[in-house]
């Protein structure tokens, strides 16, 4: 039976209103191998006080100033032994108790497993679908229309992955995923929700510059032209999106 050992990382700063949900939907898992490292950045609002709380079931946890949260994401991915990892930053959660057990369930030995991401608001309530539907099929060149999977919901073989690039302040997920998918050869859709997505981070807080980082790492992968060309794509559905749904909330 294929068991493979997943290191599930969460990330926290200060966030004591949404970090023992995040924890809760990891040690809840049916799953039974399961490595949980928590990156804190020296909390002081509380957050540590809930992590100790549950220190008993968490595998590895440091506490320490860091230079943003791809640093600690770094650290988090240093620390890992698993088979695959995935990162579960706190305010996200796994679907519900059987989302690793599923995944892996799906097929053996791929490169990357990948789902569907549900949207929550702060209050817990759902917000539904991204807008940015996880394909059919996907390989290193998908993300040139937008990041069409999202971070919690990509189960990654430690292996292919690569430190995060720190160059990138709040876009260093996409560079990440690209670099890995690049290397992949066999990629598995679970065809199911596999994560709970908590919306307005910082990348929606400062959203000029996480856009500007997007286009530098689209381009870098895909030449300038394609970028620019892509990103009249990329513009016209988001004004279909949005004109679709003012449609249906009229």
């Amino acid at each position: 039976m294929f068991n493979p050992r997943l290191s599930v990382i969460t990330v926290v700063y200060n966030n004591v209103q949404d970090v023992e949900r995040t924890m809760l939907s990891v040690l809840g898992q049916t799953y039974n191998n399961i490595e949980y490292i928590i990156v804190d950045g020296l909390s002081n609002d509380g957050t540590l006080a809930v992590i100790n709380k549950y220190a008993g079931s968490i595998s590895k946890f440091i506490s320490e100033k860091d230079k943003g949260i791809y640093d600690a994401m770094n650290k988090g991915l240093a620390m890992a032994t698993g088979d695959y990892v995935i990162f579960m930053n706190s305010g996200d959660e796994f679907y519900d108790v059987e989302t690793v057990a599923a995944v892996f369930a799906t097929g053996d030995d791929a490169d990357i497993y990948y789902g569907e991401t549900e949207m929550i608001a702060g209050d817990g309530q759902s917000l539904g679908q991204r807008r940015h539907k996880a394909p059919t099929q996907f390989t290193w060149k998908g993300f040139k229309y937008g990041m069409s999977i999202s971070h919690q919901a990509i189960y990654i073989r430690r292996a292919l992955t690569e430190p995060y690039d720190n160059k990138y302040q709040l876009s260093a997920d996409i560079d990440w995923i690209i670099r890995a998918a690049k290397k992949a050869s066999k990629i598995v859709n679970v065809d199911r929700y596999v994560a709970k997505y908590l919306v307005g981070g910082m990348s929606k807080k400062k959203h000029r510059q996480s856009l500007q980082e997007r286009f530098d790492i689209m381009k870098q992968n895909y030449g300038l032209i394609p970028t620019i060309v892509n990103h009249f794509v990329i513009a016209f559905n988001l004004g279909w999106y949005w004109l679709k749904n003012k449609r249906t909330n009229d």
